[in-house]
């Protein structure tokens, strides 16, 4: 059995970065990486603190990075490659399923009130999962608060308890989805989605229900590109959110996702009545969102309508909203879907030269925030590159997009 050395292989995914990126940074062929990976050679000497410097490890922590690992059973590790990743995924998920199960539990009689605390845990995790380079090491975290939570529901003493950590649990685990759905993992994100949302219905509170529909939305719209089926989704999404808190920006974000499933089918006019619904979230004041599960206050209103106009095809339209959008400073992963966007522009002006240099830097970031998302979206923009590939520098950009998707 080969003497694999998985914990490098997460450290250096955690750490953002493919076989090919850690390579060029230490200057060695990418093939070095994969021999160190499945303990076949050794770094050398002199590398030893080129490679501590990116993987963000001291030398003790490296050495232990570079102990070999029993190779693990046939079957379970195999998967993509011997990745450990759908392991852990698994693993996940069970957890998050059985966290749920837990939340149909009768509150139990004379049990201690163990409900408080889990919130600022929560709004620490969706701190941690913004800022985070990689979204993936962000797995361990959360589910460490569903085990606490698990616990938690099982010994709720009172109904008032049980619906507050109801409420908990549905928060966590629409970020469990979020994390999911940054690493293409459609399905997976969608259960987690459907948990949130039977957690929040369990918790009567209509605005985190009204969310986690929403979010549910995200896998038909950006997944599978079904927008006529996800807008009957988006409509109960908005129905639940018209019950909950009109100071709060949920209905607005609605309307905002309602407006790309428009965009989707074709439908001009009501994806415009709901951009200017979305738009009026400008009107409210005070505390509109959270910042955890409710993120929405119109900041990002401009790529959002950049985005529904390159699908609709309304290219003038289209540009200004997504320059605009990049002035604003956004993300990381956000920057990377607008520029995709302004490449998908290129391609239908038949300009070359904007594909180019957009999808270039777009790729640049969804290596550097190995984000499955922007790659997701870099992939979608591969079926336009087709008529361009006579071009050496189209055929090399295709080329690099399907080696990302292979390694994101």
């Amino acid at each position: 059995m080969r003497a694999r050395r998985d914990r490098l292989v997460r450290r250096r995914k955690v750490c953002g970065y493919s076989q090919e990126q850690l390579a060029e940074l230490l200057g060695v062929d990418r093939t070095s990486i994969g021999r160190w990976e499945r303990g076949e050679t050794d770094p050398q000497a002199f590398l030893w603190p080129k490679l501590a410097g990116p993987l963000k490890v001291t030398p003790s922590e490296l050495d232990k990075l570079l102990q070999s690992e029993p190779a693990l059973p046939t079957g379970v590790a195999e998967t993509k490659g011997g990745d450990l990743d759908d392991v852990i995924r698994r693993d996940f998920l069970q957890l998050m399923t059985v966290t749920a199960a837990s939340t149909a539990l009768p509150a139990s009689a004379n049990a201690a009130d163990r409900s408080h605390g889990y919130r600022p845990m929560n709004e620490h995790l969706w701190k941690v999962y913004s800022l985070a380079p990689s979204k993936r090491s962000v797995y361990p975290l959360v589910r460490d608060q569903a085990a606490e939570l698990a616990t938690a529901l099982h010994g709720a003493g009172t109904e008032t308890t049980r619906k507050r950590l109801c409420q908990e649990a549905g928060d966590l685990f629409q970020l469990a989805g979020e994390v999911l759905f940054d690493g293409s993992h459609y399905t997976d994100a969608a259960h987690c989605y459907t948990l949130a949302a039977s957690a929040a219905r369990e918790a009567g509170n209509p605005d985190l229900w009204a969310c986690a529909l929403t979010r549910h939305a995200f896998v038909g719209l950006y997944g599978d590109q079904k927008y006529r089926e996800t807008v009957p989704l988006l409509e109960l999404a908005r129905t639940v959110a018209e019950r909950g808190d009109t100071s709060l920006s949920t209905r607005h974000w609605v309307a905002a996702v309602q407006a790309e499933a428009y965009a989707g089918t074709g439908d001009l006019d009501a994806c415009k009545r709901a951009l200017d619904q979305a738009a009026e979230v400008h009107a409210l004041s005070g505390d509109l969102h959270n910042g955890g599960w409710l993120r929405f206050d119109g900041s990002r209103l401009a790529e959002e309508r950049g985005t529904c106009f390159v699908r609709l095809g309304r290219l003038d339209l289209a540009e200004e909203a997504l320059t605009e959008a990049l002035k604003t400073k956004p993300s990381m992963r956000r920057r990377g879907s607008v520029l995709t966007d302004l490449a998908l522009l290129g391609a239908q002006r038949r300009d070359v030269d904007q594909i180019i240099s957009y999808a270039q830097d777009a790729l640049d970031l969804a290596r550097q925030s190995a984000s499955g998302y922007v790659a997701h979206k870099l992939r979608g923009l591969q079926p336009r590159l087709t008529p361009f590939l006579s071009d050496r520098r189209v055929s090399d950009l295709n080329d690099r997009i399907t080696e990302l998707a292979s390694t994101a």
